[in-house]
């Protein structure tokens, strides 16, 4: 796994490319106040 290997992070640094390793835009999770203040 180095420079060369499509599917390591470092990989996919050295191409310039982009997938499930290094995604674009991460992903942030959020909780939805509305649907637990109804839950209590």
């Amino acid at each position: 796994m180095g420079k060369g290997d499509r599917k390591s992070k470092r990989g996919k640094i050295w191409r310039g490319s982009h997938g499930k390793t290094r995604p674009k835009h991460s992903k942030k999770i959020t909780i939805d106040k509305s649907k637990k203040e109804k839950a209590e």
